[in-house]
């Protein structure tokens, strides 16, 4: 019974971990847009984005599959107007950043 009740515990943790996982990325993803993209563009559902030329950001996956943006990412996030600021993501801050985008995909 003991080695049940383990067995039982263990496949638990194991099948709610990726979710645990996944949120925690997204929520860094999200203090992430919060402090480099909000002054312009809208960083949730349904919020305006202060600058009326800045897209929401929860309409980047009709224009990209949101999961294919990491080679993009990677090699810095860079555009033509002097306004906004270019970044350089590492690997972690990129995951963080597609799983937040992920969850605007409704």
């Amino acid at each position: 019974m003991l080695i049940r009740c383990l067995c039982l515990c263990a496949s638990f943790l194991a099948f709610s971990q990726p979710g645990a996982a996944e949120e925690a990325r997204a929520q860094r993803g999200l203090l992430f847009v919060q402090t480099n993209c909000a002054s312009c563009h809208a960083v949730r559902l349904t919020d305006a984005s202060p600058l009326a030329a800045a897209p929401p950001l929860r309409d980047l996956h009709k224009r990209y599959p949101v999961a294919d943006l990491e080679e993009s990412f990677s090699e810095g996030i860079v555009t033509g107007h002097p306004t906004m600021p270019q970044f350089q993501l590492d690997a972690p801050q990129i995951g963080d950043l597609i799983a937040y985008l992920q969850t605007l995909e409704r």
